[in-house]
């Protein structure tokens, strides 16, 4: 099976690399700010040419969108526009030319209705101050040193790695892995190197192919498995918080940028804002190890994963949660556990948003119609089963996809018709809607307001 995979390495830079890699993402930020001023000026020249009232054919002529036009006006202009276009790579005037015209695409296509989603708004021009620095090479000499810790990018040279690339390197060697691009950014106050690899992936299966595990996710367990298993919430945000307040504090008591006045930013300051964005690194490299360890482990083990369709943009709508679910990380985990199914041959297998996995019971299958945030423990009034409540919603989540018979690949399950209203065992009998009981509807976009709240019992 052939994907296309991540490997990402940091870097220990010299002074004078670093200065270079820099240069390179002044580059990219110079050539996308100079596209993105000729596409405004010419859409706002025919915008003001039709109030006048031309016709659209005597109008200015438009100008390409495309990146090999985009590319062609760079190269007729980069004399005048950047002298010193020779220090640079191509690839550098490239990455940002190509980033404009990716994100023109989207907002053309977000306005004319192509792109689902949330609207798309107009490309910005990128500051040198707010913008994180990058620069994408996909030509040249790009390649890993036999002695591993060291690799290879056109311009740059030869660059060292903090860790040992030897993973990748036994891939190209052995030719199932082929490298298309390497991207250099700076993330934390650290730069890294990220290779886009496509690899040939040996068919695997899960240690237990028939195994379902349900899996329902919250804040007070980060994910609780419908085999009995809670896995703490490890809270890595919440831990770092006194110390993030006092970096937080004493960057607040330097001399900082002042846009209004021009006015620069002090050294004390510089250094203050790299402690901080060093300690929200760190924050987020330790969630991302966590949810990449559980992840891996229920894929490799299960033959079957469940999980719910959460709002989790309306549910960080909520001021009292909404820093512990971030914290948590919902989405991450959901598309994590998304393409390491398909890499161990597993499934994955999504509960609609409106199933009632918290209010019915495991035991019998009533449907309370009401379940307080508070009520911690699940009591079931027909059959008296006492439960905790997350534990009787990764039961329900695990017994929807045995019930439904899944064939092979990733999908979503019905949920029990889904119609945004949770009714009892009998009205579910007498007023179900025609029509509902099929797939879940993951595409939809519930109403504002009680999407949050129901959502958010399920996850707590």
């Amino acid at each position: 099976m052939k994907t296309i995979q991540a490997y990402r390495f940091a870097l220990d830079l010299t002074p004078a690399q670093a200065r270079m890699v820099l240069a390179h993402a002044g580059a990219a930020r110079v050539a996308h700010n100079w596209a993105l001023a000729r596409v405004r000026a010419v859409m706002d020249q025919r915008a003001a040419e039709r109030t006048y009232g031309i016709p659209d054919a005597q109008l200015t002529p438009a100008v390409s969108w495309s990146l090999p036009a985009l590319r062609k006006a760079w190269n007729a202009a980069k004399a005048e526009v950047a002298p010193w276009w020779a220090e640079c790579s191509k690839e550098a005037f490239n990455t940002g030319l190509d980033a404009l015209a990716r994100g023109l695409q989207n907002w053309s296509d977000s306005r004319s209705g192509k792109r689902a989603g949330r609207p798309v708004g107009f490309p910005r021009f990128k500051s040198r101050h707010r913008s994180t620095p990058s620069v994408r090479f996909t030509t040249g000499t790009i390649r890993i040193e036999p002695d591993r810790m060291h690799v290879v990018l056109p311009r740059l040279g030869r660059l060292k790695l903090h860790e040992s690339a030897r993973k990748l390197a036994r891939r190209v060697t052995n030719g199932t892995a082929r490298i298309m691009s390497a991207t250099v950014r700076q993330d934390g106050g650290r730069w890294h190197v990220a290779f886009t690899v496509e690899i040939e992936r040996a068919d695997r299966s899960p240690d237990r192919p028939d195994s379902v595990v349900g899996v329902d996710v919250g804040i007070t367990h980060l994910a609780v498995l419908s085999t009995g298993e809670l896995v703490p919430n490890p809270r890595h945000l919440a831990a770092a918080q006194h110390r993030l307040r006092g970096l937080s504090r004493a960057l607040s008591r330097k001399t900082g940028p002042d846009r209004r006045t021009g006015r620069r930013a002090s050294k004390r300051w510089q250094r203050a804002s790299a402690r901080l964005a060093r300690t929200h690194a760190r924050v987020a490299n330790q969630r991302r190890d966590g949810l990449h360890k559980l992840t891996t482990r229920l894929t490799r083990e299960h033959g079957t994963v469940v999980v719910e369709n959460l709002n989790v943009s309306g549910m960080l709508k909520h001021r009292r949660l909404a820093r512990h679910i971030a914290d948590a990380g919902f989405a991450e985990l959901r598309r994590q556990l998304a393409y390491k199914t398909a890499w161990n041959g597993g499934r994955l297998f999504v509960a609609d948003r409106w199933y009632p996995s918290s209010k019915t019971c495991s035991g019998c299958g009533t449907v309370k119609s009401k379940l307080a945030l508070s009520e911690r423990e699940y009591r079931c009034a027909t059959c008296g089963l006492t439960l905790d409540r997350d534990v009787n919603a990764a039961r329900n989540l695990a017994a929807l996809a045995a019930a439904e018979q899944p064939t092979a690949g990733s999908g979503s399950v019905a949920g029990r018709g889904a119609n945004h209203k949770t009714r009892t065992r009998g009205q579910e009998a007498t007023k179900r809607q025609p029509g509902t009981a099929t797939a879940g509807k993951t595409g939809t976009v519930p109403p504002q307001g009680r999407t949050t709240d129901r959502a958010l019992a399920r996850a707590h």
